[in-house]
């Protein structure tokens, strides 16, 4: 591979932090549920996704931010201030959006939430630095700030019916120190954002994620129980045969993307479990 195509491989790569990942964050429905997410780790512990007052827990549109955020921070080498500038028109281009007054303002309220939202670990987020799990509280954004602009490029007129609120604008925000130290620690976990992104599902983008947190300890092969894997993501279907429908067609992209090479839910003993068969991880 030349060096200018070293440089667009590198562009397409996300790297996350591996203990994050293990852990629910995002809702994966559309619901506006403002309640507290709670999950518990095999390994004992407790986890929980805590909203601002008056805010909802992060949602499918969060977790593509988030997954931009991280594969900006790697382009810029990781910086130890985790400090990230970018525009929101260049940023919504990226994650393939529809550049708009609505994606902006939803844009607007996603970085805002990934900063509002607490991650409270008690003995469930692993510390890689002090090689234990922690009891702490943080958030995926220690800082966000936004300025609008206030002269907009003659181009970009046409995006707009009304600039009064939808002026486009300038991002500086934090990535959270707690995620940085996993990073530089070298807990974590690679994805590629070009498969990432070409998966429609947002249930499939999270079991993406979830399959690459895990290959490190399983190697290709992955079987969890049916439950456990809903917590985990997590899904708000709680009866078998509504989780199944909803996670078939995920299997089915994941299946197609050339992420696993199958997937299947069998009964044992009373219980279904879910076994993933992981195809060898592609640059």
């Amino acid at each position: 591979m030349n060096a200018a195509g070293r440089r667009r491989a590198q562009s397409r790569v996300v790297v996350l932090d591996r203990s994050l990942e293990r852990l629910p964050l995002f809702r994966l429905s559309d619901s506006a549920e403002d309640a507290a997410a709670a999950f518990t780790p095999t390994t004992g512990g407790r986890w929980r996704v805590l909203p601002a007052p008056g805010e909802r827990v992060p949602g499918t549109f969060d977790q593509d931010v988030y997954v931009e955020l991280f594969r900006r921070f790697f382009e810029a080498g990781a910086p130890a201030d985790g400090v990230l500038t970018f525009t929101l028109h260049a940023f919504l281009r990226s994650m393939g959006r529809r550049v708009d007054g609505r994606t902006y303002e939803q844009l607007r309220a996603a970085l805002n939430r990934l900063q509002r939202t607490s991650l409270e670990s008690e003995r469930a987020y692993h510390d890689a630095a002090a090689a234990a799990a922690a009891t702490l509280n943080f958030s995926v954004l220690a800082a966000v700030h936004i300025d609008r602009r206030r002269i907009v490029e003659r181009d970009q007129l046409a995006l707009f019916s009304s600039m009064t609120n939808n002026e486009p604008g300038d991002a500086r925000v934090t990535i959270g120190r707690e995620l940085r130290a996993n990073i530089a620690a070298g807990y974590t976990v690679q994805l590629s954002s070009m498969r990432y992104f070409a998966l429609s599902s947002p249930v499939a983008r999270r079991i993406y994620r979830l399959l690459e947190a895990v290959r490190a300890d399983v190697g290709q092969k992955w079987t969890i129980s049916l439950d456990a894997l809903a917590d985990q993501l997590p899904l708000v279907q709680r009866y078998p045969s509504h989780l199944q429908r909803v996670l078939l067609p995920a299997h089915e992209m994941l299946v197609s993307a050339g992420i696993i090479s199958g997937a299947t839910i069998e009964q044992d003993s009373g219980s279904r479990l879910v076994a993933y068969t992981l195809r060898p991880r592609q640059a």
